[in-house]
């Protein structure tokens, strides 16, 4: 036989095994009968996290900043314009109410007048001292700010968005950079009855609840401002919580590891968790972790 007749035969061959693989894969039907359901229903299974509903307090908050002010806190003026000659006080100093604390030479090229006081009208600690002897003043120049340190405020401004929730009273919370890594506890203690009209803001002044004698006057506060509170509510965590269409939704694991579409009503919220109104129930248990990947009626897996 010749070289190219094997070569011919054996191609055959190949052809018609190849031929006979493929018919018993289309005609042989494929055996799911003895599948085990139980391993159908494995492979479906999603790996979840959950927390339970429980009461709680949330706390709504807004950031801003302040500045710490002393309580009584005055600008000491001349009573006539003229030369400063002599400065009786400095930064620092203590100003009893009354104390004679500059002198004014109201004289004029000419003419010759008796040197004029400029005296304190409250007692307190001289903060701030903006001219010095030689410097021409006016009856508009303040000498000299005193103010009481005994007692200080925290000045502040709220935008306007945030007014309907300011009240004498509330709580706050301060921190300083001065002072890394503590906070102090506030309450407010005026609340201006308008708002300014250029900056669209309301002036807040706040009352520490302990004095601490690391703050000072002048001292750049951040604040947090409690503006909203409420207490043995039910809560869950923000993470928890799935935006559909409008619509907020949790999911929720039974007793034989299914999860359960709810859609929810919220109320107040900050950073962390959130109030719910209706929807879940005290006790249940909530999907906080791998929510994203369930549809209603799915099978989970808890884990810790």
């Amino acid at each position: 036989m010749s070289k190219s007749k094997i070569v011919v035969i054996v191609f055959i061959a190949f052809i018609a095994v190849f031929a006979v693989l493929i018919a018993l894969n289309l005609f042989v039907p494929e055996n799911t009968e003895n599948t085990d359901p139980g391993q159908r229903q494995r492979a479906n299974v999603t790996t979840v996290r959950v927390t339970p509903v429980v009461p709680g307090t949330i706390e709504k908050s807004i950031i801003i900043n302040g500045e710490i002010l002393a309580r009584n806190q005055v600008t000491i003026f001349p009573t006539v314009a003229g030369r400063l000659v002599q400065t009786n006080r400095a930064i620092g100093d203590r100003v009893n109410r009354g104390d004679v604390v500059a002198m004014i030479d109201p004289s004029r090229p000419g003419e010759v007048f008796r040197e004029s006081p400029v005296i304190s009208t409250v007692s307190g600690t001289v903060l701030n001292a903006p001219f010095h002897v030689g410097d021409t003043v006016t009856t508009q120049s303040g000498v000299y700010i005193v103010g009481d340190l005994s007692s200080l405020l925290v000045e502040t401004f709220v935008p306007e968005r945030f007014v309907a929730s300011v009240r004498q009273g509330m709580r706050a919370v301060l921190w300083f950079d001065a002072i890394p890594g503590e906070t102090f506890n506030a309450q407010v203690r005026e609340v201006s009855p308008v708002i300014d009209s250029v900056t669209r803001t309301l002036r807040v002044r706040l009352e520490f609840l302990n004095r601490d004698p690391r703050i000072r006057a002048g001292m750049f506060a951040t604040l947090s401002l409690v503006t909203n509170r409420k207490t043995d509510i039910p809560v869950i965590q923000r993470i928890s919580v799935i935006n559909t269409y409008g619509s907020w939704i949790v999911f929720v694991v039974d007793e034989n590891n299914t999860a359960r579409r709810r859609e929810v009503t919220l109320g107040i919220d900050n950073e962390d968790f959130l109030e719910i109104v209706s929807g879940v129930e005290l006790g249940e248990n909530v999907v906080s972790a791998g929510q994203n990947f369930l549809s209603d009626g799915d099978l989970v897996r808890v884990v810790e």
